[in-house]
């Protein structure tokens, strides 16, 4: 009996193993996603450093295109992948192959947090996903309640220096500063990422400028526009900025502090991926 008994939950441990779904991540912000959800991948793509664990995973993608190969070997059950960063070919080379790929390209602050929340399918740990995503929905509303301006502030997103990029409405980073009160003064581009001159900048009057970075670059661009603009410059951790994940939450916390340093924020938000 006692054999029996042994064999039993040998066989339900096996079990138990054999159902964690075996997923590989081909973008830095789909690892963190991942990761949220209570997903370990097999395999991730370069850059992929958050949470600290990811720093430890197999490589299998990087600005050159994706390994295949090892993709097949590492029989994955799916393969999360995103419009924006992977070739459009290797990825249906791997479909060919059988492999099941899904598509995870957030537009807008909603859909990361339901990406986050459809991961459940893939986790070992189904509820926290679901956790996750309603932990973020609270955030997001308890920041937009704190920080609705009557007048919005306008504002300057701005990527690099020479040329010149920021990002239209139709971008979360819009979000992150419409989130805050701000009004982003070239929402009204009709690319998502358009290239404008400093006369463009110098001629909507922003009132302060938002960039990914540290305070080193802060300072670099505030020299830049001086003495023509002379406003202050918001240097938010690039990572939290530009990746379509979680941690957009904690890059809206930051702004709204920095715009608002008289207001308290209501809730504590923590980093979630």
């Amino acid at each position: 009996m006692a054999k029996i008994l042994l064999l039993g939950l040998l066989l339900l441990c096996n079990s138990l193993f054999a159902a964690a779904p075996r997923v590989i991540t081909l973008s830095p912000h789909l690892t963190e996603l991942a990761f949220a959800a209570g997903i370990t991948p097999l395999a991730v793509s370069a850059f992929s450093d958050y949470p600290a664990q990811a720093n430890t995973l197999e490589q299998v993608a990087n600005w050159q295109g994706i390994k295949v190969e090892r993709i097949l070997q590492l029989k994955p059950d799916v393969v999360l992948a995103w419009r924006g960063g992977n070739p459009q070919r290797q990825i249906e080379q791997l479909q060919r192959f059988g492999i099941k790929v899904e598509w995870i390209d957030p537009q807008t602050i909603d859909q990361m947090i339901d990406a986050l929340a459809a991961l459940q399918r893939w986790s070992p740990q189904p509820q926290q996903a679901i956790d996750a995503a309603q932990a973020l929905r609270a955030q997001e509303a308890a920041l937009r309640q704190q920080y609705q301006q009557s007048t919005p502030l306008p504002l300057f997103l701005q990527f690099g220096q020479q040329p010149l990029f920021t990002a239209s409405r139709n971008t979360l980073q819009n979000q992150v500063i419409e989130l805050c009160g701000g009004k982003n003064i070239f929402a009204d581009s009709s690319v998502s990422w358009p290239q404008v001159s400093r006369e463009q900048v110098l001629m909507r009057h922003p009132q302060a400028i938002v960039i990914g970075g540290d305070a080193a670059q802060a300072a670099s661009i505030a020299k830049f526009w001086q003495p023509q603009l002379d406003v202050p410059v918001i240097a938010i951790n690039d990572d939290w900025l530009s990746r379509p994940g979680p941690r957009m939450l904690l890059a809206a916390k930051q702004l709204c502090a920095d715009l608002h340093p008289t207001k308290k924020v209501p809730i504590k938000i923590k980093d979630s991926a």
